[in-house]
Protein backbone atom coordinates (compact mmCIF):
# COMPACT_ATOMS: atom_id res chain seq x y z
CA UNK A 1 0.00 0.00 0.00
CA UNK A 2 0.89 3.49 -0.75
CA UNK A 3 -0.49 6.84 0.83
CA UNK A 4 0.17 10.80 0.32
CA UNK A 5 0.45 12.16 3.51
CA UNK A 6 -0.01 16.25 3.66
CA UNK A 7 1.04 18.65 6.18
CA UNK A 8 0.93 22.57 6.23
CA UNK A 9 -2.79 24.04 5.99
CA UNK A 10 -3.71 26.99 8.24
CA UNK A 11 -5.56 29.99 8.56
CA UNK A 12 -2.92 33.03 7.25
CA UNK A 13 -3.76 36.72 6.11
CA UNK A 14 -3.87 38.10 3.00
CA UNK A 15 -0.34 38.83 1.72
CA UNK A 16 1.05 36.24 4.10
CA UNK A 17 3.00 32.97 3.35
CA UNK A 18 2.39 29.28 3.41
CA UNK A 19 4.33 26.22 2.43
CA UNK A 20 2.73 23.08 2.23
CA UNK A 21 4.41 19.41 2.05
CA UNK A 22 3.37 15.99 0.93
CA UNK A 23 4.91 12.57 1.81
CA UNK A 24 4.54 9.65 -0.17
CA UNK A 25 5.34 6.76 1.60
CA UNK A 26 4.88 2.78 1.00
CA UNK A 27 6.19 0.41 -1.01
CA UNK A 28 7.35 2.72 -3.87
CA UNK A 29 9.13 1.69 -6.75
CA UNK A 30 9.21 5.52 -8.57
CA UNK A 31 7.16 8.11 -8.66
CA UNK A 32 6.05 10.00 -12.01
CA UNK A 33 4.16 13.09 -11.73
CA UNK A 34 2.96 15.03 -8.57
CA UNK A 35 1.16 17.86 -8.00
CA UNK A 36 -1.43 19.98 -5.70
CA UNK A 37 -5.14 20.40 -6.99
CA UNK A 38 -7.31 22.70 -4.49
CA UNK A 39 -11.48 22.47 -4.41
CA UNK A 40 -13.43 25.85 -2.99
CA UNK A 41 -17.05 25.42 -1.87
CA UNK A 42 -19.22 25.36 -4.23
CA UNK A 43 -16.47 24.67 -6.93
CA UNK A 44 -15.03 22.28 -9.06
CA UNK A 45 -11.32 20.86 -8.23
CA UNK A 46 -8.68 22.39 -10.26
CA UNK A 47 -4.86 21.93 -11.02
CA UNK A 48 -2.80 24.22 -9.20
CA UNK A 49 0.80 23.42 -9.52
CA UNK A 50 2.32 19.75 -11.05
CA UNK A 51 6.10 19.16 -11.60
CA UNK A 52 7.49 16.12 -13.23
CA UNK A 53 10.24 13.49 -12.20
CA UNK A 54 12.63 15.47 -14.20
CA UNK A 55 11.99 18.82 -12.36
CA UNK A 56 9.45 20.39 -15.24
CA UNK A 57 6.47 22.51 -13.88
CA UNK A 58 3.02 23.60 -14.97
CA UNK A 59 1.24 26.32 -12.76
CA UNK A 60 -3.16 27.04 -12.83
CA UNK A 61 -3.62 30.61 -14.41
CA UNK A 62 -4.39 32.26 -11.12
CA UNK A 63 -1.38 30.82 -9.11
CA UNK A 64 1.31 31.92 -11.43
CA UNK A 65 3.65 33.94 -10.48
CA UNK A 66 3.19 33.50 -6.54
CA UNK A 67 3.55 29.84 -5.76
CA UNK A 68 6.04 27.36 -6.65
CA UNK A 69 5.88 23.79 -6.70
CA UNK A 70 9.07 22.06 -5.78
CA UNK A 71 9.74 18.05 -4.92
CA UNK A 72 12.59 16.25 -3.36
CA UNK A 73 13.15 12.73 -4.82
CA UNK A 74 15.27 11.34 -2.41
CA UNK A 75 12.50 12.18 0.26
CA UNK A 76 9.34 10.84 -2.34
CA UNK A 77 8.04 14.24 -0.94
CA UNK A 78 6.15 17.40 -2.91
CA UNK A 79 6.08 21.19 -1.88
CA UNK A 80 3.96 23.68 -3.16
CA UNK A 81 5.16 27.48 -1.62
CA UNK A 82 2.52 30.06 -1.49
CA UNK A 83 3.38 33.35 -1.91
CA UNK A 84 1.20 36.48 -1.72
CA UNK A 85 -2.21 34.27 -0.66
CA UNK A 86 -5.25 36.03 -1.71
CA UNK A 87 -8.73 35.65 0.21
CA UNK A 88 -9.52 33.47 -3.08
CA UNK A 89 -6.89 31.23 -2.38
CA UNK A 90 -8.88 29.56 0.05
CA UNK A 91 -9.79 25.86 -0.43
CA UNK A 92 -9.10 22.20 0.38
CA UNK A 93 -5.57 21.64 -1.35
CA UNK A 94 -4.91 18.18 -2.47
CA UNK A 95 -1.67 16.11 -3.29
CA UNK A 96 -1.83 13.66 -6.25
CA UNK A 97 1.16 11.75 -7.35
CA UNK A 98 1.36 8.48 -9.95
CA UNK A 99 3.02 5.81 -8.01
CA UNK A 100 4.81 3.17 -9.43
CA UNK A 101 4.24 -0.13 -7.19
CA UNK A 102 5.42 -3.38 -8.20
CA UNK A 103 2.41 -6.08 -8.13
CA UNK A 104 2.57 -9.46 -7.11
CA UNK A 105 3.45 -11.16 -10.38
CA UNK A 106 6.99 -8.38 -9.92
CA UNK A 107 5.23 -6.66 -13.26
CA UNK A 108 4.89 -2.73 -12.14
CA UNK A 109 1.92 -0.70 -12.43
CA UNK A 110 1.31 2.89 -12.20
CA UNK A 111 -0.97 4.08 -9.38
CA UNK A 112 -3.06 7.73 -8.81
CA UNK A 113 -2.44 8.01 -4.93
CA UNK A 114 -4.46 11.29 -3.47
CA UNK A 115 -3.62 12.80 -0.36
CA UNK A 116 -6.54 13.20 2.22
CA UNK A 117 -6.56 17.13 1.66
CA UNK A 118 -5.37 19.95 4.00
CA UNK A 119 -7.48 23.04 4.49
CA UNK A 120 -5.83 26.60 3.63
CA UNK A 121 -7.58 29.45 4.73
CA UNK A 122 -6.85 33.16 4.28
CA UNK A 123 -8.95 35.84 5.28
CA UNK A 124 -8.70 39.84 3.94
Amino acid sequence: QVQLVQSGGDLVQAGESLRLSCAASGSIFSINDMGWYRQAPGKQRELVAAITSGGRTNYGDAVKGRFTISRDNAKNTVYLQMNSLKSEDTAVYYCNAEIVVRGITQTLKALEVWGRGTLVTVSS
